[in-house]
């Protein structure tokens, strides 16, 4: 099978569906410059037009307000930020509008759209364009937030978000864009909602999320060299959660660790804690674990960012910690 990188398995996935689609189309910032959007928007400008692939003006709550107003009229936008967080300043229309709208409608009508947004990890990017907000979407009703760690995830999960009837929030890292597996060339979906096992062990899990599933295989592997055998889950959908995957693992190896992208307080690895706590505390060996952000803005110096943003190096030590070592 060939090799595709993360950023083309999404590019790919862009172009078949909006070659089978005529009512998929693409909107936001930068849509025709790899500074803003690396190569995912590869050709699609003169594949498909201006009237389908369109560039804005810096308006996030525009623009999103805008692809909304379609999704209800029967399109399928897919709104790209550059930034994730910029997109705050759309959370009206997405928050308010699309996330509410089937179930003001009582369930007759949809908002059938993906927000597509982006995380820009270290780099030296500090606080206003590097933070990872994941974890507010998923605390709203009637958003979908999905959060590929691989290339062949990417496509997958960026088709289902397009095919699904509901608004979808879709997660990428910048950092991942370079990330390269085989991919397949035909249309393929990635069920939302169903996490995957990418390493079986029988000591300790490991939950992770995006870019953190590559830390926690790094971790695993470091480990096993120490004869500690750990699971690692990759949840490829934050909400909704794989519970079944995360609590089957937990009451297989009685100890966990989870590895979130965002910050530790009020977020998803909190949620992953409180459902172990609710649902597997008897399987329990050791104290649940966090490796996630601090609760501080992130800094602009690449020598704090080291201090700043967790590796396989907590990883390892939060495991040897549940593990007694």
């Amino acid at each position: 099978m060939r090799q595709l990188t993360y950023s083309l398995a999404i590019n790919e996935a862009l172009h078949q569906m909006m070659e089978k689609d005529a009512s998929v189309f693409l909107i936001g910032q930068g849509v025709k410059s790899p500074w803003y959007v690396g190569n995912t928007a590869r050709n699609l400008l003169e594949r498909f037009g201006a009237a389908r692939v369109i560039d804005t003006p810096v308006s996030e709550n525009g623009i999103t307000g805008a692809a909304v107003g379609a999704a209800i009229a029967g399109m399928k936008p897919v709104v790209v930020h550059p930034r994730l967080d910029f997109m705050f300043y759309a959370f009206d229309p997405i928050i308010n509008e699309a996330a509410n709208w089937y179930y003001m409608n009582g369930g007759k009508a949809s908002v059938p759209m993906v927000f597509w947004g982006i995380i820009n990890r270290k780099g030296e990017q500090a606080a206003q364009h590097s933070q990872a907000i994941h974890g507010i979407f998923a605390h709203i009703p009637g958003l979908k937030v999905v959060m590929p760690a691989t290339a062949y995830d990417a496509k997958g999960l960026m088709i289902a978000a397009i095919q699904d009837p509901n608004p979808v929030v879709f997660v990428d890292e910048r950092l991942l864009y370079g990330f390269e597996e085989p991919v397949p060339e035909e249309i393929y979906r990635v069920e939302i909602g169903k996490g995957r096992i990418r390493r079986e062990g029988k000591d300790a899990t490991v939950v992770a999320v995006s870019l953190m599933v590559h830390e926690a295989m790094k971790a695993a592997e470091c480990l096993a060299s120490e004869g500690m055998d750990v699971e690692v889950l990759d949840l490829r959908t934050v909400k909704p959660l794989d519970k079944e995957l995360i609590l089957n693992s937990v009451r297989k190896t009685g100890r966990i660790v989870i590895a979130d992208m965002g910050w530790k307080s009020f977020g998803i690895s909190a949620e992953i804690a409180a459902l172990v706590a609710e649902h597997a505390f008897d399987s329990l060996k050791s104290p649940i674990l966090r490796v996630a952000l601090p609760d501080c803005p992130a800094p602009a110096s690449r020598i704090l960012e080291k201090a700043y943003y967790p590796d396989e190096n907590d990883i390892i030590g939060a495991v040897k910690k549940v593990m007694g070592k």
